[in-house]
């Protein structure tokens, strides 16, 4: 198939490139009739502007790079759902590019993005993320990087994250208030500021409201790892009456491991989550869950890209608030 170029459409029209190239754009100086001739020819060639050649001239795309652990994840697929929407609307398209929590790939997907003239960045970092120089070398080219969901402890960096310290405190209440006596909790990986805030605030409540009640707190890497902590668990002399995941991933590894053991819910053991909202939905009882909102916190970072698109340079951390959703597992 041939590309169609101005220097094709300049020479079936007799007229220069910078002329057909002025007629696109409705410049002043081109005359209606040699306007119409060249956007009929246009039409008629299927004509596209050269995207490369535009960001060659204006140093910028009309792109945004985003970047996550996995794009199977429920709660990264509503986010991205949310910002390439909204991306959409206002005229920009996306780039998604996956770090598999790996971040050597991480640093390769940044340079793609550079290398592609990105407008924004939107980024969940990598667990293993200890250097946060490569993203902020974007402001050089005054491109804004705004981390989500998973995001450094650096303050001199833009933020839009969930309420981490607020959901796991709700779920402590819930759990407190229905009288449990004996709770396992499982947190994520230890580096994530996002298991920090969450194990914290958890604890924290626990030793304020309910210091008598055993808590026993560990922390799992995977799915398969909650499993088999919670497994341990189950057929210890310290079987838990009360489980709180801190994510989706922990709640399906607790949640094969009390199938496989013929545990009943909540008679047996009583659960609750923190979750997008999918996963608690699939089983029977419904799990009660602390809602993290994946499109609504898409669409909270697209709103602040943009208001950094506009000159709002202020650093900012913004938080989308959490609700409980109860379901009948506790």
């Amino acid at each position: 198939m041939t590309t169609i170029t101005l220097k094709k459409i300049s020479q079936v029209l007799g007229l220069s490139i910078s002329t057909i190239s002025r007629a696109l754009k409705n410049h002043p100086d081109i005359s209606v009739k040699t306007k119409q001739k060249v956007l009929e020819l246009a039409k008629t060639l299927d004509y596209e502007p050269n995207a490369n050649a535009i960001n060659l001239r204006t140093s910028k795309s009309k792109v945004f790079g985003l970047i996550v652990p996995h794009i199977s994840n429920y709660f990264y697929d509503s986010f991205i759902a949310a910002v390439e929407e909204d991306s959409r609307l206002h005229g920009y398209s996306l780039m998604i590019l996956q770090s598999g929590d790996d971040p050597e790939i991480e640093v390769t997907n940044l340079k793609l993005c550079r290398q592609n003239r990105v407008m924004g960045v939107f980024v969940c970092i990598t667990p293993k993320t200890k250097e946060i120089d490569p993203f902020l070398r974007f402001a050089d080219f005054n491109t804004p990087v705004i981390f989500f969901d998973k995001v450094p402890s650096d303050l001199f960096c833009n933020k839009v994250c969930l309420a981490d310290a607020e959901a796991a405190m709700i779920a402590a209440e819930k759990i407190i208030q229905k009288k449990k006596k004996k709770v396992l909790a499982i947190f994520g990986d230890k580096e994530l500021s996002i298991t920090q805030k969450r194990t914290d605030a958890f604890v924290s409540l626990f030793h304020k409201k309910a210091e008598t009640i055993p808590l026993f707190v560990e922390h799992a890497h995977s799915p398969e790892e909650a499993r088999e902590i919670s497994k341990k668990y189950f057929q210890s002399k310290n079987k838990p009456d009360t489980v709180f995941c801190m994510s989706d991933e922990i709640l399906t590894g607790v949640m094969k491991s009390i199938q496989e053991l013929n545990l009943k819910i909540p008679e047996d053991i009583a659960i609750i989550t923190i979750s997008n909202g999918f996963f608690p939905k699939l089983y029977t009882p419904e799990i009660t869950y602390v809602e993290t909102n994946g499109h609504k916190l898409g669409k909270l970072a697209f709103g602040r890209m943009l208001s950094l698109l506009a000159g709002n340079s202020e650093t900012q951390e913004l938080v989308q608030e959490s609700a409980l959703v109860e379901g009948g597992s506790i």
